[in-house]
């Protein structure tokens, strides 16, 4: 990567020799692959029962996008389970008149139109991804080999994580999910012309039903999933990043390549995930106003039989959302939080140089920790100080008024996705939730 810093009196060239571009290869390993290079032999069996455990979910969910039959199968089950299911659904099924339960119509034909269009979202950003950059890059796997094995050991580790949260979010969802239908199913009949109604087309039915709910869910949450595990990535990249500056004999010009390095891939990541955060997020929102309207303006009773699926859907459209959410809250926080970190490592050299000659400081080892308790850094940080030449502060200043400058994490069209960002969507969804509810306070 070739990275170029102007300004009005300076042009500085800087030239990264970190393998992060497919197109700028590292020339040493241009025909040997990541995965069995002898550097990378201990860790290659983990990362490649994860990576192969993703290529089968995604064989699974008909993602599978390697061949021309591949793309053919995948859109035609794509359609057929995102589109025409749901509208068979919504158009055939009806409640008898002699039954005595509530018409759940209306809260079923509200369901579909979210669900449908948040896979319709993930299942074209997904097509993007692996039409441009494959499996390999959009999980920074041929960057990794630059890593230091604490990273590598943490990022195998969030592989097998994002499984866990998959199964975590869709099987508790599917039981419930289950339950309803097969309520719904016993009650309802099912009208298709040219077709005899009975046990038989229920059956059927229902069958494709669970199967669309499950693929439709199943592609929005990979999406979901694939970005936290991409910020995940970063965290583990920033922690090890605080362990360089926690010591004196850090390289300046290292701690600044690898800074950058992390920038870019920030930067990927948000121009990759942008659209598909800003259209969940809106269509999330117009299907959430839209079930409080529509539940504020019945006045028939709530109840599973009637309003179980809309239970189940906002229940999956949150988690989804806020793993994206959570995710990139976390590694811009981490961003901004390197800067602190930076400054204190600068004032504590500074002060150790010009004071006692010998501190102590504490190695730097690759032993894995949790990114969740690291948010307050310790202040605990003692350095060995030889003696320095005066440039060494102006290249430490230098470099921590970089890290000032540049401490972006997540954005969104130039707006850090952050904790105060997530403060403000919070307010104005709250805002909006009381707007309706005056509105039917008044009209009633």
């Amino acid at each position: 990567m070739n990275s170029t810093t102007t300004s009005p009196d300076t042009h500085i060239d800087i030239n990264f020799t970190s393998g992060c571009h497919a197109d700028e290869p590292n020339q040493s390993n241009t025909t040997v692959p990541f995965l069995i290079q002898p550097s990378n032999a201990a860790s290659k069996p983990l990362i490649f029962n994860q990576l192969r455990r993703f290529r089968i979910c995604l064989m699974w969910c008909a993602l599978d996008h390697s061949s021309c039959f591949g793309k053919f199968i995948s859109y035609f089950i794509f359609i057929f389970f995102t589109i025409l299911v749901p509208l068979i659904t919504c158009f055939s099924a009806r409640v008898p008149a002699s039954a005595e339960i509530d018409d759940p119509i209306s809260f079923n034909m509200l369901v579909q139109f979210p669900e449908s269009g948040l896979s319709i979202i993930a299942f074209f950003t997904l097509s993007r991804f692996f039409r441009r950059y494959g499996l390999r890059q959009l999980l920074f796997l041929e960057g990794l080999k630059d890593d230091s094995s604490y990273v590598q050991r943490g990022y195998t580790r969030e592989l097998d994580k994002a499984f866990r949260f998959l199964a975590f979010i869709l099987l508790p969802s599917f039981l419930v999910e289950l339950a309803h239908k097969i309520v719904f199913f016993t009650t309802a009949k099912i009208s298709l012309p040219y077709v005899s109604s009975g046990v038989a087309l229920n059956a059927i039915v229902f069958v494709f039903v669970l199967a669309s709910w499950v693929y439709r869910t199943g592609v929005f949450l990979l999406v979901c999933v694939l970005f936290r595990l991409t910020c995940e990535l970063q965290i583990l990249r920033f922690e090890r990043l605080r362990k360089m500056l926690e010591g004196c004999d850090s390289d300046c010009s290292a701690i600044f390549k690898e800074h950058g390095r992390i920038r870019e891939q920030l930067w990927l990541t948000s121009h990759r995930y942008r659209f598909f955060i800003i259209a969940c997020m809106v269509t999330i929102t117009v299907s959430q106003l839209g079930a409080l309207l529509l539940a504020l303006e019945s006045d028939s009773q709530k109840t599973f039989f009637n309003s179980g699926d809309l239970v189940v859907c906002s229940a999956v459209q949150l988690s989804g959302f806020l793993l994206c959410l959570v995710g990139a809250a976390r590694i811009t926080h981490r961003a901004q939080g390197i800067v602190s970190v930076a400054t204190r490592w600068h004032m504590i050299v500074t002060c150790a140089s010009s004071g006692s000659p010998q501190c102590h400081t504490p190695e730097v080892d690759d032993t894995p920790v949790s990114t969740h308790d690291t948010d307050s850094e310790s202040s605990d940080i003692f350095v060995t100080i030889s003696p320095q030449e005066p440039y060494l502060f102006q290249t430490r200043q230098a470099l921590v008024t970089y890290l000032q400058h540049n401490h972006g994490g997540v954005t969104l069209y130039g707006f850090a996705l952050d904790r105060g960002l997530l403060h403000t969507l919070f307010a104005f969804e709250f805002s909006l939730v009381l707007w309706i509810l005056s509105k039917v306070i008044v009209l009633s």
